[in-house]
């Protein structure tokens, strides 16, 4: 029986991103269902109300397999919805947000070769929204840490270099300052880790390890790097420029029976319907979708052959040192596809 999954296009450039990674995708004659759904900041601002997710796409992302979302909007304003991103991970307890991160071939930026995973808890600390303004001009943010998604993300971190055949997690923290949240993530951490006897554990500040990324980042090679929720948010988005592009960054956000695959990436509005932006990180994040979904075979070709267009660098978007359009890059790996599967 074919999978079902729930389809957010998103805002900005998300429905042109959503669609490259659907011609994609079919290139690879997937069986798997895709059920539109509208969430984001340009359904809220024709809508209003407290949230960006309608009814609607709740009861159909409770029905389906997994989900996929392309880029959305969160509006930024006092009192505005939270992020669809942060919903859904809370709604369905994500716990993990997983960003692989490595060099492709041919695109090495001047601190050389990279190749390591960024696992983030993604539904509590600094994201719980636990915010309240005290007076006009004292306002204050709960940072919410608990043993059970501290234990639950650091289990999959440890699993995620065990299936890997690495040996080191890096758990990033600030326990000198931050001694009551960070002293229960770290606690929580040392537990797992004991269950996990060929696994090295790492322990690093956050300043630190935020300097030996534009430092010598190689350190961090066959490693998972572990962190809450806004410290590795911000060390997975320094990490991506050490491949030359946020674009290029997919991921998914994994929980124990059900899963989000996005870019890792934002909306970027003003590119909106230009066909210019780069398509890898979402078709690569649909790729891994169809892995979760049991089509290896389909998941395994697409990154191939997203590998192969990329380092042959014919036909590659702007930040990666090319002239194509998105449409045309999409081509050219849709294409590849089909040979590699014929």
């Amino acid at each position: 029986m074919p999978k079902k999954v729930a389809l957010i296009r998103g805002d900005g450039t998300g429905p042109d991103l959503v669609k490259a990674m659907l011609t994609v995708l079919h290139a690879t004659e997937t069986e798997t269902e895709f059920i539109q759904c509208d969430a984001g900041e340009e359904w809220w601002q024709q809508h209003g109300g407290q949230t960006l997710i309608p009814e609607e796409t709740w009861n159909i992302l409770n029905t389906v397999d997994a989900c996929f979302k392309g880029p959305t909007t969160t509006p930024w304003t006092p009192g505005s919805p939270k992020s669809v991103a942060v919903s859904i991970r809370q709604r369905f307890n994500l716990y993990a947000n997983v960003r692989p991160v490595k060099t492709f071939k041919g695109h090495v930026s001047p601190l050389g070769e990279v190749d390591f995973v960024c696992v983030r808890e993604a539904t509590e600390g600094m994201y719980s929204g636990l915010e309240h303004r005290l007076t006009n001009d004292v306002a204050i943010s709960v940072r919410k840490i608990t043993r059970q998604s501290s234990e639950k993300v650091t289990e999959y971190a440890f699993k995620e270099a065990e299936r890997r055949g690495w040996t080191k997690v890096v758990a990033i923290n600030k326990g000198n300052i931050l001694k009551e949240t960070d002293g229960l993530f770290m606690e929580a951490v040392h537990s797992v880790a004991g269950r996990h006897p060929h696994v090295k554990l790492e322990e690093s500040f956050i300043d630190n390890c935020s300097q030996q990324l534009v430092k010598n980042p190689q350190i961090y090679n066959q490693s998972v790097l572990l962190s809450t929720n806004l410290f590795m948010d911000i060390i997975s988005e320094e990490a991506s420029g050490l491949i030359g592009s946020i674009g290029t960054i997919y991921s998914a956000n994994i929980g124990d029976k059900y899963a989000m695959f996005e870019p890792a990436h934002g909306s970027t509005p003003k590119y909106k319907g230009q066909d210019k932006v780069d398509p890898v990180a979402t078709i690569l994040s649909g790729a891994w979708m169809l892995g979760y979904l049991g089509e290896h075979e389909a998941s395994d070709a697409i990154f191939q052959a997203t590998r192969e267009v990329i380092e042959e660098g014919i036909v590659t978007t702007y930040d990666l040192g090319g002239t194509a359009k998105t449409s045309e890059m999409t081509k050219a790996i849709a294409t590849r596809v089909r040979k590699i599967l014929k």
